[in-house]
């Protein structure tokens, strides 16, 4: 357990404390234990992955208004000063979301940053405005911000949040004690109300379908990506399309992207000694 900012956040550990510090964000509806896969691939790093707020044995304040980004960034950015500034990111999915949110405020912190099946804001809202393939397969985003949401979700072992979680993809490692696992800190008081709530705060707008919505586009200046960075793209993902990936490269100058077939949006579980290898030939590469 650490302090940030008066609040108690849960950090998972993996590696010799002494190694060069490696800092994982998970996405929904995971927590810090969903790197372990990963991180015990990176024996030469100090893997630190916290539960984000509102998820596991982390702070879960109720109201919505504690999880606007400038929050889950200031949570991070305390973090890494603790560890010491600046350190590589690694994150997925909403991990990614405010990884990059992180990277845009406060280059400063983060001197590598390694996205997994995640995207940048602004290829991403445009692409969420246009009413089309990715409006679609985000149109769980507001059936995720309805006020009733934990109602359908929890009941029977939370059997509706594992429908959400394996539409159209391969969850054959969510079981036996992985699964326990998660059902375990979904089952902490106030933790899918904190979960859900990172979208209910959140300012992005998804189209209808056949819809569009005039958005102005996020300028790349807005939102530049100043430090080297890697994307890590599963193929077969379904809840995020590849064509969040197209003009990514105008908001990130130094950008890396390495795609691999046979894996979705749960790579990290489905092919964790590949995606651990790839972190670690990207990090090397610009250490040296």
């Amino acid at each position: 357990m650490t302090d940030l900012d008066g609040q108690t956040f849960h950090l998972h550990r993996w590696g010799d404390v002494k190694s060069t510090p490696l800092l994982m964000l998970h996405g929904f509806p995971e927590y810090g234990g969903a790197w372990r896969e990963v991180a015990e691939h990176l024996p030469d790093y100090h893997c630190i992955a916290p539960d984000q707020r509102g998820y596991g044995q982390s702070w879960a304040p109720s109201d919505v208004s504690h999880y606007k980004a400038r929050h889950l960034v200031g949570d991070l950015a305390a973090l890494i000063e603790q560890i010491g500034a600046p350190v590589p990111v690694v994150a997925h999915d909403w991990g990614a979301a405010i990884a990059y949110a992180l990277t845009i405020r406060h280059p400063e912190l983060v001197s590598a940053l390694v996205v997994v099946n995640g995207v940048h804001p602004g290829p991403f809202q445009r692409e969420l405005a246009k009413g089309g393939s990715q409006s679609e397969a985000s149109a769980y985003i507001d059936y995720l911000r309805d006020p009733r949401a934990e109602e359908r979700l929890a009941p029977d072992d939370f059997a509706g949040l594992r429908r959400l979680f394996a539409a159209k993809m391969d969850m054959a490692w969510l079981d036996g004690p992985v699964l326990q696992d998660y059902l375990r800190e979904w089952g902490r008081e106030g933790r899918l109300t904190g979960m859900l709530n990172w979208y209910r705060a959140s300012p992005l707008q998804v189209a209808k379908p056949g819809q569009p919505l005039d958005i102005p586009p996020i300028s790349p200046e807005a939102a530049m990506i100043r430090v080297p960075h890697l994307v890590i793209w599963g193929e077969d993902d379904r809840a995020l399309l590849p064509e969040c990936l197209e003009g990514l490269e105008v908001y990130c100058p130094d950008l890396t992207i390495r795609r691999v077939p046979g894996a979705d949006h749960w790579i990290c579980h489905q092919k964790p000694a590949e995606v651990a290898a790839l972190i670690r030939e990207f990090l090397a590469a610009r250490a040296a």
